[in-house]
């Protein structure tokens, strides 16, 4: 009799540890992690613009501040022509060195678009992916578009410029 009653118990320990999940049960987790997963990749790539978009911005504020300190020394901006991205910022005459390297775009490897006319002030327009933020000023007699600028999708980004300027001008 004890035989049975432990055969008995053993069968009933045996349904209550192996008891399986119902197909709607795994359903269920299987959505939720979904979702999950979705939010979580949807964040990282939009961390991935800010962070690119923060690096277009902290290169515009470098190039900025050695053109000032051109500007200083020279009582002139160098002038479209003159200032190519990738290259150094070098007083032609001196050899002073202003900035070793000019940045590019982070993604596309393409100049920012410089613009100083005459050489008594300077604008300097990039491209951000993020479209929530927006050139809070854009002065008349300068086109500046995003031709070449795009997301690493391939779109082209045409609406998101941001820009930094000589401290003459004003907004």
């Amino acid at each position: 009799m004890s035989m049975v009653r432990i055969m008995k118990n053993r069968k009933d320990l045996n349904r209550r540890m192996f008891k399986g999940f119902t197909l709607i049960e795994l359903l269920i987790v299987i959505i939720i992690l979904g979702v999950l997963a979705a939010l979580i990749t949807g964040n990282f790539f939009t961390s991935l613009k800010k962070g690119r978009d923060a690096k277009r911005k902290a290169d515009l504020e470098q190039v900025q501040r050695a053109l000032e300190m051109y500007y200083e020394d020279k009582r002139i901006y160098p002038l479209t022509a003159e200032l190519t991205f990738g290259t150094s910022l070098t007083d032609p005459v001196s050899g002073k060195v202003y900035m070793q390297n000019v940045p590019n775009d982070p993604v596309s490897n393409k100049a920012y678009q410089y613009l100083s006319a005459d050489g008594t002030d300077y604008k300097i327009f990039g491209c951000l992916e993020n479209n929530l933020q927006r050139l809070p000023y854009l002065s008349t007699g300068y086109t500046i578009t995003c031709d070449g600028c795009e997301n690493l999708n391939g779109t082209p980004v045409a609406d998101c410029i941001w820009g930094v300027s000589s401290s003459n001008i004003s907004p």
